[in-house]
């Protein structure tokens, strides 16, 4: 008798701004949140990378989500946190302005991307959830990462 996978109705997402907008990372794809020491910047990468930093042993590329997005840059000497996410057995920091609470939502009530939204986040989206008159947005993190995969695999 084989068991089939069980039903999913609520799915936890680890909460970010960027640039004044609310995002949201499913928990399973989230490894650490910490604040980013010392970054090493790397000559020719793309522009969304910030550097690479060490965290605990591991070298951790560092994405400007802020830049991934098409936002504007972030102050000299405003804060951030980075959230920590491993694909391909690479260890990445999205680097986003605050880290919020973890939310558990329902599954029905995930929304497809609008129509109207910016191209470069429509791309990245997953789908949206309305929040108390707030548009919080999925972030698919496989495309987030998907051209530094890109370059790795390079």
């Amino acid at each position: 008798m084989s068991r089939s996978a069980p039903i999913v109705h609520e799915v936890e997402y680890v909460t970010a701004m960027i640039g004044g907008q609310l995002f949201g990372l499913p928990i399973e794809r989230v490894l650490d949140v910490f604040t980013p020491e010392r970054l090493t910047r790397v000559p020719l990468a793309s522009p969304e990378v910030a550097g690479v930093l060490n965290l605990r042993g591991r070298i951790v590329t560092a994405i400007d989500m802020r830049r991934r997005l098409g936002l504007p840059a972030r102050g000299a000497g405003e804060p951030f946190m980075a959230i920590g996410i491993e694909q391909g057995g690479e260890s990445y920091g999205l680097l986003v302005d605050q880290v919020g609470e973890v939310v558990k939502l329902p599954v029905s009530k995930l929304d497809p991307v609008p129509a109207n939204l910016d191209p470069a986040w429509t791309y990245l989206a997953a789908g949206v959830h309305r929040l108390d008159n707030r548009l919080m947005v999925v972030l698919d993190v496989d495309r987030c990462l998907e051209h530094e995969q890109e370059m790795v695999a390079a």
